[in-house]
């Protein structure tokens, strides 16, 4: 009997469970591969496919059937995802390609064009129920070369953080306060204005710094790049890209930010605790970095729950580099990949069965991630414990995602060069965009556009 053959008759005997028909029975087990790193903070990932597996094992039990799906769980020791994709791509090309992967959505690429990654867009269509309430933006977290070769197992949202009680010292009423949001939404108020503001609020002595970012390289730049209508990623032609006039022009806002006070010129030299200590101490006016702050902010600030926290903190995208322009966010969703083996259509099942609101509510909660599906927002545990994930939910329209490239790394790191290079007054904007390109051109060749 073929895979295809065999599943659908599994599939049918799943099925009759619910329907009181009598189902043929199977006395054999299939083992599912089920790759993923060792993460304290998302034991979910893995654990939610084991979940799945002994549901669709209840339901063959019911109708009938002996057959039983054994899910062997490969947990790597890889310090963080990057890592843990290239020792599955080795995996991989000796023949020991697993069923199901959890793994960082910007590898899909490497894995689609390696061969391990399946095309779940048949999976998908005959599985519409199953996806309909998926949050549409998320998709794109999957898509290579126009298909989709993965599910979204979770998102976030990377936005700006606002002290309000230091806006109120630096002159600023509740209207303007609450008014915030909706103007960079609407394209009113820019990266400069962002800028002006936080100088302001320096300028008043309400804060000691305006703002403050990562201080190492990262994805939260993307964000303010596309702000500036940088698009860094060709669908089409599955390679990076980049804009020199655009990346001048994110350059010149960063060096127009350290001009007026508002960001500090030695950003770069700082160390994670002392950008978390700035913001969480009420030193800076801003900040821009990613929702699982939440908990840290309310215990620094000793806010208890979502008014006394949206009292003293406002969210906004990274706005528009220019006024009428379109603000922006970033999400990093980690995802399931089906590997392209002999189970990968019953490995399709498991992963449509972990990602239903129940299992998917029970990470996202117990992590601070935003949901996958719109409804999982109404149901109780979220309306009790994910205040804080329903009101990032929304943001998720204006969500941007790493590229789907192996190379989108040491792209992420030449374009923090010139970061460095323009906030420390070394170069300037023009200098650091020249130094960039040439740098781009040089260690990712044809990996990398450049537009003009």
């Amino acid at each position: 009997m073929t895979l295809t053959s065999k599943f659908t008759t599994l599939g049918a005997a799943a099925l009759v469970a619910t329907t009181g028909l009598v189902a043929p029975a199977f006395a054999e087990d299939v083992t599912i591969d089920l790759w993923s790193r060792a993460d304290r903070s998302g034991p979910l990932r893995p654990g939610n496919i084991v979940a799945a597996a002994e549901q669709l094992n209840r339901a063959f039990e019911a109708a009938g059937s002996d057959t039983r799906v054994v899910v062997n769980l490969i947990e790597t020791n890889a310090k963080g995802f990057d890592a843990d994709a290239l020792n599955l791509l080795k995996a991989h090309s000796v023949g020991e390609t697993p069923d199901i992967i959890v793994a960082a959505h910007e590898w899909i690429g490497s894995f689609v064009e390696a061969g391990l990654a399946a095309n779940l867009e048949g999976h998908i269509a005959a599985n519409e129920a199953m996806y309909a309430d998926i949050i549409p933006n998320l998709w794109n977290s999957v898509m290579y070369k126009g298909e989709r070769y993965g599910i979204p197992q979770d998102s976030e949202v990377r936005m700006f953080f606002v002290n309000n009680d230091i806006l109120r010292s630096a002159g600023k009423d509740e209207a303007f306060i609450a008014a915030l949001p909706g103007k960079v939404e609407a394209g009113e108020f820019t990266m400069y204005d962002w800028c002006d503001l936080a100088a302001e609020a320096v300028e008043s002595g309400a804060a000691k710094y305006g703002w403050v970012h990562r201080p190492n390289v990262g994805p939260d730049f993307q964000m303010a790049m596309a702000s500036f209508g940088i698009d860094i990623y060709n669908e089409d032609e599955a390679k990076l890209q980049i804009t020199k006039s655009g990346l001048e022009n994110y350059y010149d806002w960063l060096g127009y930010c350290v001009n007026n006070g508002s960001l500090p010129a030695d950003m770069t030299t700082w160390t994670w605790d002392s950008t978390h200590a700035a913001f969480r101490g009420g030193e800076s006016m801003g900040k821009f970095h990613g929702i699982w702050n939440v908990g840290k902010q309310l215990d620094a600030f000793g806010l208890d729950g979502k008014e006394a926290y949206f009292d003293k903190l406002t969210w906004i995208h990274a706005p528009a580099g220019e006024k009428g322009g379109q603000p922006k966010n970033l999400s990093h969703p980690i995802v399931y990949v089906v590997g392209d083996t002999e189970n990968k259509e019953l490995a399709a099942l498991l992963v449509a069965m972990a990602s239903q609101h129940v299992p998917n509510t029970a990470h996202a909660v117990g992590t601070n991630h935003t949901p996958i599906n719109y409804g999982q927002i109404a149901m109780p545990e979220f309306q009790e414990k994910g205040w804080a994930l329903i009101a990032g939910t929304p943001m998720l329209k204006y969500a941007e995602f790493m590229p789907n490239h192996a190379k989108i790394g040491q792209y992420n790191a030449i374009t923090y060069t010139g970061v460095q290079a323009v906030e420390t007054g070394e170069m300037t904007p023009a200098e650091a965009t020249e130094m960039v390109i040439e740098e781009l051109e040089i260690e990712l060749g044809d990996d990398v556009i450049i537009l003009d």
